[in-house]
Order: structure tokens, then C-alpha cells, then sequence
């Protein structure tokens, strides 16, 4: 394979005077734009920059491998830069590397099996040899660094006299990009295997999909299995019954003989069947963490359905807008309209709606799933739907309150632990063993589920929606800030969830009978996904810290789109993520933005809060800064709060070493 192809001359700086890893990174992409590799600079550059908070990129003998996989890479290809003076402050497996030679990989994102990513594999499979290595430190020029990169010479390694049968040990790696770390720790574990006398045979789970895939005779051989990987492996369930360790991808290369030696005298365990081998159990997590990160599984899960239904009503609105039918839209008799494009755009609103009441049980299921594997799934999506309200439909029941993002938090928690302590506590024969996943397991779950929705849940949330009702009604002649102040907070609570709905009722009820407007309801319905996704927006071009997680920036864009169109629910995966940041700094950015533009005589009587009912505000001057008040403080507070946490969390880091 020739590597030169995969990049020129234009893409080497063997002289590099850059000071910071920000620096090599941002002049590495940008001649890899100018060169007709990109798209864009700006989502590679993100997916470099999110690759490299999984794990370090630096390696050793001054060698760092970042890189990334985004749709804005056009063609795969590697810049390479050597630097005059070398980094010490890289994050690397060896703690005293010295950083002076750099590869940026750009890895396409649909681009699975191709010759490009099999160069891109094997480039890293080669900088695993030492030699080459220093060859490659020694060339001085750009010509001679090409002809370099294929002059390959076979490592000869004498494998030790094994007396009797040699030991088989399987492996899986991956990581999140799928190609540096995947090849290189495979690498690792194959030649310290060789030097042992021990067959090891790695499947790489990466970019180029599943390859040198572990066949069902060859698993039947095996003595041990190890996981090296960033990402949960596919089709552990092959592996069920053998010994098996779990590391991060990047151990093999530091400890692969440690790792053999372990897995074959002192396994973590063994494989068994809906077991959530998913966390490592070399570094076992907290309880919060392990909570924290199966929140994060769920939110990720559920942002392409809040993206999917914010698109098919905004379609169906935008639609509509000519006819002057934004609102009206989605009433019954355009269902039978005689103009077919009504119709549709009828049918594709309410599509949306639908769409959207399968968001909470996707984010329960997935939940439950990073606690507990399958097993939780299905006590997790019915903990969902009883969070988005789906029973009170089936059981005709009028006027039920949805618990909303809460109930879906402590439901899908519950489904997934639940779900997990059975697994580990109930011991089966052999020969019952399959009824566990399938049988026991969810009907333990589900019956947890129905029993704390039907004793617990729906009645807090029963007995919040009433007593909420009552704090608005007797509000009612406390002055017009005391009130709106009221209604915007609980509008901005839960985005859409029971005490939204709550407020909206009385809110409406109070501008129907002409006693006070809409512009605080109105207004907190906007300003949270607004403010949200501008906080994300800032974040990305003007302070260039990415104190937000990429789910979240993906989620950022769709909130702030979703906001001008009044569906809040674009900002809930901030609040699932962070509620304790996120649902304080929505009610005070809604107050303050409600509360400017009545004092400034804003005034709304109509429930229409995305963009085109604000020509029908009065004052809407007024109005606009409000919104403008309310967003930049939820957008800037978010911004600065999550900076801080930042930097506490790095002395923390910094101190502990």
C-alpha cells in the first residue's frame, strides 16, 4: 500500500515553529481545506477537538495521532507537521512524551471499507514500529519524507518454545473515530501475543465496519477475550462464557502483555448473556457518574426524534404560512380539505406532534439500556411513555397530567437499575438460564415501573399541577409583573411537560376573559430553546472553549430553529443533561425577559409565540428586547457557569497527578 497517496507536499511542514496543540490542529486543518480534502474547516476541526477530550493522542517517542471523522471530509487523506521545538503539555500515554511529530488524520463519514481507510489503518499499524518511527524523525525534506513513509521493513519476531497447546486469546478493539487507536492497540496485543507464545487474534470494530470478525469455531477455541475498546463492542453476546477484561482502547499499548497475562490468570469475569459489560471494570464507576453517563446515552438516542419532529411541523407551518393558516393548521377539518396540499400539510403537522410523543420513551429506553443492556429496554420505553402520557390515552382518561422530562428521568433510572439488580441477583440453572433476559427480567421491570408511575409519579405530578393552579389563580390580582413573573417560570420549568401545560391553561383562561395578556406565557415559551441554542452558537465561533458536549451542539443548532418556531422542546436534552444549571437559569431568563417587555409595554393577546404572530404584538419593539434580555441571559449565564465548572474540574485534574 502506498501511503504517499494519501497525501502531498502541500500537506507536510517539516519545520513547524506552531507553540500549542491548538495551534498545530488549526493550521493542519486548514491545509487540508486548502488542499480540497473538506468541506468545511470548522465541523472537522469540532469532531478533531471532541476525539481528542475520549482519550490522549499522544503516544510516545514524540509521536501524536489526532484525529477525526466528519461528513465535511470529502476524501481521506493525513497532514503531517514536525515541530522546531516539541510540546510537553500534549495529553499522551506516556506521561514524559515530548511531542514533535504529528499525523491529523481526516477520516470521511461514509466511506466504510474503502482503499482510503485502509491506508489510513495501516499508516497507524506502521507508526507502531519503532524504526520506521525513527526514520521518519530523521528526513529533512518534503520528497524524502514521501519516499519515507513506504519504506517498510519486516519486524522478525522469535517467538518463545511453548511446551503443550498454546493459549488463544481473542480480542475486540475500537475507538470512537475507529482508526488510529483501533489498529494501533490490535497491533500491540498481536506482537506482544507473538512474543509470549500466545495466539492472539484481534477483530477491529472500526471505520471500515467489522473486520477479521471472530467466527463461532473460533470463539469455541478461545481461553480468554479482551475488550479494548472507547465504544460498547458489537455482538458481545458471541462471547458468552469466556474469561474476558475490559480496558480503555488505548491500554494495549503500554500494557499488552500485563492484559494477556491477566485475562488468561485473573479475569474480570465472565461474558454472560444481557450482562452491560459496558463499563470498565477495571475503573468501576460511581453511582452518579454511571447515572450521568446513561442520561447521556438517552439524550443522544432522543435528539434525532426531537430533530425529526421539530422538522415535520416546521415544514407543515412554513407550509401553511401562505394560506395565513399557521395556527389553524392543525384543526380537524383540514383533514378532508378539498386542496390536497392543506391535506398534507394537515397530516404532516399532526405527524409531527405523533413524532414527538415518542421522545420520552427512546430517551427511558436508552436510559435503562446503559444501566442494564436489553433487558432494560422495554421497562425503560414504557417508563417513557408513561412520562409522555400515553396511558392516560389508552385508559380514557381526560385532563391526565404527563410527568413529563422528570418522570421520564426517574422512570428510565428506575427501569434501568431495577432491570440490573435483577440480572445480578437472580441465579438460574443452565437450562432456565435464557428465560432471565426474556421472561423474568421484564415482567420484574415493568410491574417496578407501572407501581411507581401509578402510586408515585402520576400522583406528585397530579398533586404539582394542582397546587400550581391555585399559586397562578390567586395571583391573579397581585400586579401585572408579580403575575407574569409567575407564568413565565412556570411556562420555562419544564418545556412543555405538566406544569408548562398548567400555566398555559390558566394563562390562556385569564387573556380569554380579557383580564391580563399572553406576553409572559408567550414569551417564556421561546426564550429557553432560544437562548439555549444560542449559548452553543457563541460557544462555537466567538469564545471557541466547547464547554458544551457534541450532542449538545447538535442539539443547540436544532433548539435555537425550534425556538423561533415555539417548540421549547428543542432546549429538554440540556435540561436532562444539566437540571440544576440548565432549569434555574431558564426560569430567571424567562422572568427577565417577560418582565422587560411588559414594563415596556409589550402586549400579546393571542397565543402565538413563534415568529410570525410577533407583528401581531403591540409594542413589538418592546417585546423584541425582552426576548433579546431573556436569551442573552440564559446564553451568556449557561456560557460562563459551565466556563467556570470547567476550569474547577482541570485544577482538580492538575492537582490530583
Amino acid at each position: 500500500m502506498e501511503l504517499k497517496k494519501m497525501t502531498n507536499e502541500n500537506l507536510l511542514f517539516l519545520d513547524a515553529t506552531w507553540s500549542s496543540k491548538e495551534q498545530v490542529l488549526e493550521h493542519l486543518v486548514d491545509a487540508l481545506y486548502e488542499n480540497g480534502n473538506l468541506n468545511a474547516k470548522e465541523p472537522f476541526l469540532q469532531a478533531v477537538l471532541d476525539r481528542e477530550k475520549l482519550s490522549p493522542t499522544g503516544m510516545e517517542a514524540g509521536l501524536a495521532i489526532p484525529h477525526g471523522k466528519s461528513k465535511a471530509v470529502k476524501r481521506a487523506a493525513f497532514a503531517v507537521a514536525k515541530l522546531r521545538k516539541p510540546l510537553t503539555t500534549w495529553e499522551s500515554l506516556d506521561p514524559n512524551n515530548k511531542v514533535d511529530l504529528i499525523f491529523l488524520l481526516a477520516i470521511p463519514d461514509t466511506e466504510a471499507g474503502s482503499t482510503h481507510l485502509k491506508l489510513l489503518s495501516e499508516l497507524s499499524t506502521r507508526l507502531m514500529d519503532p524504526t520506521y518511527l525513527q526514520s521518519l524523525h530523521a528526513v529533512k525534506d518534503k520528497a524524502t519524507f514521501l519516499k519515507a513513509l513506504d519504506a517498510v521493513k519486516q519486524e522478525k519476531v522469535t517467538e518463545p518454545t511453548i511446551e503443550g497447546p498454546r493459549k488463544k486469546v481473542l480480542a475486540i478493539t475500537a475507538c470512537a473515530a475507529g482508526i488510529a487507536h483501533t489498529y494501533m492497540a490490535a497491533e500491540a496485543l498481536e506482537k506482544a501475543g507473538r512474543e509470549m507464545g500466545v495466539e492472539v487474534i484481534v477483530e477491529k470494530q472500526g471505520a471500515n465496519g467489522i473486520e477479521d470478525k471472530h467466527t463461532a469455531s473460533l470463539i469455541k477455541e478461545a481461553d480468554a477475550v479482551i475488550f479494548a475498546t472507547d465504544i460498547a463492542p458489537k455482538e458481545m453476546e458471541r462471547f458468552n462464557g469466556l474469561p474476558f477484561i475490559r480496558t480503555k482502547v488505548a491500554e494495549p499499548l503500554r500494557k499488552a502483555k500485563d492484559m494477556i497475562t491477566r485475562v488468561l490468570e485473573n479475569p474480570d469475569g465472565k461474558v454472560k448473556e444481557a450482562e452491560d459489560t459496558t463499563t470498565e471494570s477495571s475503573e468501576k464507576k460511581g453511582f452518579f457518574a454511571e447515572m450521568g453517563a446513561a442520561i447521556l446515552t438517552g439524550i443522544s438516542y432522543m435528539i434525532p426524534v426531537i430533530v425529526s419532529a421539530g422538522l415535520m411541523i416546521g415544514i407543515a407551518k412554513l407550509g401553511a404560512m401562505p394560506f395565513g393558516l399557521v395556527q389553524e393548521i392543525n384543526q380537524p377539518e383540514y383533514a378532508n380539505h378539498t386542496n390536497q396540499l392543506l391535506v398534507i400539510l394537515h397530516h404532516l403537522d399532526k405527524f409531527g406532534g405523533m413524532i414527538f410523543k415518542f421522545m420520552y420513551p427512546v430517551f427511558g429506553a436508552f436510559v435503562a439500556y446503559a444501566l442494564a443492556n436489553r433487558p432494560g429496554l422495554v421497562s425503560g420505553f414504557i417508563g417513557g411513555a408513561f412520562a409522555a402520557g400515553l396511558h392516560f390515552t389508552f385508559w380514557g382518561v381526560e385532563g391526565g397530567v404527563a410527568s413529563g422530562f422528570l418522570g421520564a428521568l426517574v422512570l428510565g433510572l428506575a427501569a434501568g437499575y431495577v432491570s440490573k439488580i435483577a440480572n445480578e441477583k437472580i441465579k438460574l440453572g443452565k437450562n432456565f438460564q435464557a428465560m432471565k433476559p426474556m421472561l423474568i427480567i421484564p415482567a420484574i421491570s415493568v410491574l417496578t415501573i407501572f407501581f411507581l408511575n401509578f402510586y408515585f409519579v402520576d400522583p406528585v405530578f397530579g398533586a404539582l399541577n394542582a397546587w400550581l393552579t391555585n399559586v397562578i389563580a390567586s395571583a391573579e390580582n397581585s400586579g401585572a409583573l408579580v403575575l407574569s413573573s409567575i407564568i413565565a417560570s412556570a411556562t420555562a420549568f419544564d418545556l412543555g411537560g405538566p406544569i408548562n401545560k398548567a400555566a398555559g391553561a390558566i394563562a390562556i383562561g385569564l387573556a380569554a376573559d380579557e383580564i391580563f395578556p399572553l406576553t409572559a406565557r408567550v414569551l417564556a415559551i421561546v426564550i429557553p430553546p432560544i437562548g439555549l441554542g444560542l449559548a452553543t452558537v457563541i460557544d462555537r465561533y466567538v469564545v471557541g472553549r466547547r464547554v458544551f458536549d457534541a450532542d449538545l451542539r447538535v442539539a443547540g443548532n436544532t433548539s435555537l430553529l425550534l425556538g423561533f418556531i415555539a417548540i421549547s422542546e428543542g432546549a429538554i436534552p440540556f435540561m436532562l443533561r444539566n437540571p440544576l444549571i440548565t432549569i434555574p437559569l431558564n426560569i430567571i431568563g424567562a422572568i427577565l425577559g417577560a418582565c422587560t417587555a411588559v414594563l415596556l409595554g409589550a402586549v400579546q393577546w393571542y397565543p402565538l409565540p413563534a415568529i410570525w404572530g410577533w407583528p401581531l404584538v403591540e409594542n413589538v419593539w418592546a417585546y423584541l428586547i425582552g426576548l433579546a434580555v431573556g436569551a442573552a441571559f440564559i446564553a451568556f449565564s449557561n456560557i460562563f457557569i459551565r466556563f467556570a465548572l470547567l476550569k474547577r474540574k482541570e485544577r482538580q485534574a492538575t492537582n490530583s497527578k
